[in-house]
């Protein structure tokens, strides 16, 4: 049978309910703050040097979808840290990319405003955040066997 009495009027409960209470909210408490150092090294750990971003992009055309969009853009990464980008729109713009505190960053030709991107690698597939504003854009490299199509650049 169920006490209709509120705990803390309860006999039993008088002095013990409430630091049980605290006890389990301070436990809860250390868990998530575990959780949350737990998936920060996990992050760390992942992250690309612009070495390993060298060694997995170099020499490579990739197509990058988002959650909503499965045809977010694509890039071809050219020797010398050169890119070429295009959103398929049949647009291309050259670029390069560099290092940053930890991040890989993109100068466009057109746009000489970086942008910085937290690269992960996980089980052989990139994926990347924006960094430049809060809840940036998360792209992932996906299979597709897209062709880089550039109707504004002269061959």
């Amino acid at each position: 049978m169920i006490d209709p009495t509120p705990p803390a009027q309860r006999q039993d409960c008088l002095h013990g309910c409430r630091s049980r209470i605290y006890r389990w909210a301070a436990g809860a408490l250390r868990n998530v703050g575990l959780l949350l150092l737990l998936t920060t090294q996990a992050n760390a750990q992942n992250k690309m040097t612009g070495e390993a971003f060298d060694a997995h992009v170099t020499g490579r055309t990739i197509t990058f979808r988002t959650d909503t969009n499965p045809a977010y853009g694509i890039e071809a990464y050219l020797p010398g840290r050169r890119v070429m980008w295009s959103a398929f729109d049949g647009t291309c713009m050259y670029g390069t990319w560099y290092e940053s505190k930890g991040n890989i960053c993109f100068i466009y030709d057109d746009d000489p405003e970086p942008k910085c991107w937290a690269t992960y690698l996980q089980k052989g597939t990139m994926w990347a955040t924006f960094i430049n504003v809060p809840d940036g854009t998360v792209i992932y490299e996906t299979d597709a066997d897209e062709p880089l199509i550039c109707n504004n650049l002269s061959s």
